[in-house]
């Protein structure tokens, strides 16, 4: 793929600059604070109809009225999902299939790590906390970031197909992962100590959901490729973000060397923080694109781990066990 034009400093609104997303419809997790409004309202500005797939209903409709505020035509629907609980996938996937709607854009936009505060935060996950296990008695950082997103895509994926094929228009996934990926364990995801308390290291544990967020877009990837199906799959680092998700009293010091690997980004507003989610879930450059990694607006490199074809398998029938 050849470079964008875009770059760190693009916003989402310029990237999408002239693209009609009218008559897609986009489900957007994580929409109640930061790049995830942002994402939000830079599809509805061009015409998507999305629907805000939120823990936090409340805030969620109030963030709905003020894009209604700002663009009278916009299409936004908010539903209730907590993608810590099965359960709650599961019913949030049940009622969106009895909408009837359909579903060219699935976007798992997760929590990120930000390690400057200010008053902008994106609630679809969670990073850097201590060992605690989710409603379903997994680790919490793996059941949120990880889990409940491949839960939620393989329930969906069927109404994707479904809209690709009568659209006849391409359907895309979009994994919102993070360049702390790199800073997983030295073997990439420990699946038998995934809920090991004893060998539990909160920061290499957000960066093994992370890496698994990659994982899982190129192994769908794969396997949408080898039936011939007509929707995309990608992950991608938003940049670092100035955000509130980062609570030194709760994670403890950032390690030197992620923090080191941190120092190497320019501090992104909300605005360039959402730009590479609505590039590469709109742009026209991006069609026919699956299995790739984007940064700022372009296809970037991911680390050895995330290439790793044996571990993406490996993780999706480990998935699949768990999730059934």
């Amino acid at each position: 793929m050849c470079p964008s034009g875009f770059s760190s400093s693009s916003t989402a609104e310029e990237v999408t600059l002239g693209i009609h997303g009218d008559g897609l419809t986009a489900i957007v997790t994580g929409t109640t604070h930061g790049i995830g409004i942002e994402t939000a309202r830079v599809l509805a500005l061009r015409g998507v109809h999305v629907i805000m797939a939120v823990r936090n209903v409340v805030a969620a409709e109030a963030v709905k009225e003020a894009i209604l505020k700002e663009i009278q035509t916009a299409k936004v629907d908010v539903m209730e999902l907590d993608l810590s609980s099965m359960a709650s996938v599961r019913k949030f996937a049940s009622e969106f299939t009895s909408s009837g709607l359909p579903l060219n854009i699935l976007i798992s936009s997760i929590m990120f790590l930000g390690f400057v505060c200010c008053n902008a935060r994106n609630n679809a996950g969670i990073t850097a906390t201590p060992f605690s296990l989710s409603k379903d008695n997994i680790e919490l950082q793996f059941a949120t970031n990880h889990l409940g997103h491949f839960l939620l895509t393989h329930l969906l994926l069927d109404i994707m197909k479904k809209t690709a094929s009568v659209s006849k228009r391409e359907g895309r996934i979009v994994n919102v992962s993070s360049d702390g990926h790199q800073y997983t364990y030295p073997e990439g995801i420990r699946f038998d100590k995934i809920n090991d308390e004893s060998s539990f290291q909160l920061w290499h544990a957000y960066g093994q959901s992370k890496l698994a967020n990659i994982l899982h877009a190129n192994e769908l990837a794969r396997r949408l490729k080898e039936n011939r199906v007509d929707i995309t799959a990608n992950s991608l680092h938003p940049g670092a973000i100035i955000t509130n998700i980062y609570k030194p009293e709760i994670s403890g010091p950032v390690p030197r060397d992620l923090m080191d690997m941190l120092g190497n980004y320019a501090l992104k507003s909300i605005q360039q923080g959402a730009a590479t989610t609505c590039y590469v879930a709109l742009h026209p450059q991006v069609k026919g694109i699956s299995g790739e990694y984007f940064s700022d607006n372009n296809v970037a490199k991911a680390s050895s781990l995330a290439k790793n074809t044996d571990l993406a398998k490996e993780l999706w029938d480990f998935s699949m066990k768990i999730t059934d």
